[in-house]
Parts: C-alpha cells; sequence; structure tokens
C-alpha cells in the first residue's frame, strides 16, 4: 500500500480564475495549459499508518495544507474502502510558493501515488477529477503536456485532457524567478469582485477555441502570443478586485519589457505570468539559450524548461 509519483507544473496558457465552488474546486470556465519540465514534485504515500501525516520539502504540513491533502485523498480512501491512516511525504525540484505552479505538480502527484497505492484503477482523466479538489490546476498536471480543464457542471464532469504530447511543439520556457509572496486563494475568491470579470466570461470561449485550435495546428508563436494576450487581461481582473491585487513586482516589469525589446530585435518570444510575480518566457526551442541569457543579463536568474508529459508512478520512494 506504497506508491510514489512525479508530475510537472504547469503554465497557464489560457488561464482559469475564480471557483464558482470552492469546495470542490469548479471553476467558472475552461482552462488550457502546458506542463514545464524538467522541474516536478515526487510524492511518496503509504497506507495502513495508525494516523495522517504529510510533509513538504522537510516541513510538517500546517493545517490549511492538510485540509487540501485530505481533500485529495479521503475521496480515493473511501472509494477504495480503506481507512487506514497514511504517511506522505513530497520534495519539489524547484523553489515553491513564486508562481512556478508548485501546488498543481503536488497534489497530481499525490493523486496519482494515492490511487496506485490504493490499488483503484483508473486512467488520467478520471484521476484529475480527485486532483482538483486539491488545486485546479492539479487536474491539467495530471493528465501533462498541453491540456484542456473542462470546467463542467459538476463533480463527475469537470476533469482533464491532453490535447498534445511534450513531441508535438517543440517550445522553450524560461522560467524568470521573481520570489514574491501570493496567496492563489484571496485571488480566485476576489475575481468577482472585479468590473472586469463579466467580460472574461464573455471573451473565454473564444479564446480557448483559438488557443486550442493553434495547438493542433502546431502554431508555437501563435500559442505564445494568445498566452501573453491572456496574462494581461487576468492581471487586469486580479489588480481592480476589491483587495486591488497588484501580485507583480519591479523586476515583473523590467522582463516584460525585455521581452518586448527581443521581439523589437527579430527574436520571437512572448511572456506568460500565472497568479504571482514570476515570469514565463516562451519561445521556440532553438531560441530558448539566447532567451536565458538575456534574462540572466538582468541580474535576475532563471530556469529553462521544456513541454512535460503526464503524472506517473515511479519507482524512486522517498522513505
Amino acid at each position: 500500500m506504497k506508491s510514489s509519483a512525479t508530475a510537472y507544473p504547469i503554465q497557464g496558457l489560457i488561464k482559469y480564475h475564480g471557483l464558482r465552488d470552492e469546495a470542490l474546486r469548479l471553476p467558472y470556465h475552461d482552462s488550457i495549459s502546458v506542463c514545464t519540465a524538467p522541474i516536478r514534485t515526487l510524492t511518496t504515500i503509504e497506507f495502513g499508518q495508525r494516523e495522517d501525516s504529510a510533509e513538504f520539502d522537510g516541513r510538517k504540513a500546517g493545517p490549511r495544507e492538510m485540509e487540501r491533502i485530505m481533500a485529495v485523498v479521503d475521496p480515493l480512501r473511501r472509494k477504495a474502502g480503506e481507512q487506514s491512516g497514511f504517511r506522505m511525504v513530497s520534495e519539489n525540484s524547484f523553489p515553491s510558493n513564486i508562481g512556478l505552479g508548485a501546488s498543481a505538480s503536488g497534489f497530481a502527484a499525490l493523486a496519482v501515488a494515492s490511487a496506485d497505492a490504493l490499488g483503484l484503477v483508473m486512467d488520467l482523466e478520471e484521476i484529475s477529477r480527485y486532483a482538483r479538489r486539491g488545486a485546479g490546476s492539479a487536474s491539467r498536471a495530471v493528465t501533462g503536456g498541453f491540456s484542456r480543464w473542462y470546467a463542467g457542471g459538476g463533480d463527475e464532469d469537470s476533469y482533464s485532457r491532453m490535447l498534445a504530447g511534450p513531441e508535438d511543439l517543440d517550445m522553450s520556457i524560461v522560467c524568470a524567478l521573481v520570489p514574491a509572496l501570493k496567496s492563489t486563494d484571496i485571488a480566485h475568491r476576489e475575481v468577482v469582485t472585479s468590473p472586469f470579470f463579466k467580460a472574461r466570461l464573455e471573451y473565454i470561449t473564444e479564446a480557448l477555441d483559438k488557443m486550442e485550435r493553434a495547438i493542433f495546428a502546431r502554431d508555437l508563436d501563435r500559442v505564445c502570443s494568445l498566452a501573453e494576450t491572456d496574462t494581461l487581461l487576468l492581471h487586469g481582473i486580479t489588480m481592480t478586485g476589491i483587495d486591488e491585487l497588484v501580485l507583480w513586482r519591479p523586476e515583473t516589469v523590467r522582463v516584460i519589457m525585455e521581452v518586448k525589446r527581443m521581439r523589437q530585435e527579430g527574436l520571437a518570444a512572448y511572456f506568460s505570468i500565472d497568479t504571482g510575480a514570476t515570469v514565463y518566457v516562451n519561445s521556440r526551442l532553438e531560441d530558448g539559450k539566447e532567451v536565458r541569457s538575456r534574462i540572466e543579463a538582468m541580474g535576475i536568474e532563471a530556469i529553462s524548461c521544456t513541454v512535460g508529459g503526464e503524472a506517473r508512478v515511479v519507482r524512486e520512494h522517498l522513505f
């Protein structure tokens, strides 16, 4: 009753913002993302314990973290008819809480490992429903590559499906790390207070269709351009909510302006920012080294990534 799984974090391309059901983490609309490899989360879970316990990167999980872990594990435990406790240990190969999607990879790995440890036979789309209860974006980290999370009408039909795999688009993703404390839950809760949220709901269907068509056509420049536009729209909503959350930092804006200079000079690079200050700079694979060099020349730490695949069970255990 022990298993380990690994999953890659995600970058939102057409991002989700806001939850119409916080308990089940059901969104207002569909969303599309891409997984970023080789950075990953590795999680080991073992049932048959006296009580439930969890550790993240060497520290004990706090009450809110434990609540979200239980939201994933308890439904799987009930499905398997298991009543024993569990021990969970999870490690990230990258910094967490700076906008790199650590919760997505963390809960994706947890859901896949838990299902395997409990002997449940489910495909990744079904497992994505359980991962979603810990973090909405985790549903897409389960199915990997370029994935679409369908909002659905309820728990049963809110799941993720892969649109294209890592081998389908040669995409470079340079993560320009800008540390800044943030709360994704607060941002999602406040979204409905922005006067622009209704406009986003009207825009989102066409944006999703455009992104999906670009992915199917293997039109990387179009994929990156659409993600950049969606970034500006999403943060406009975040900044105009009731608490006027400005998640960007001066370094964020500096990277944005540098990316614009790259394009003016003929380098097809585009920025994308999830709920935080860290910037993804997306480009063709062959341009990744130059993009990273330009970011590091600004004195900003960068991580080079490519498209990551689906979450999977591994033999590499943490205990």
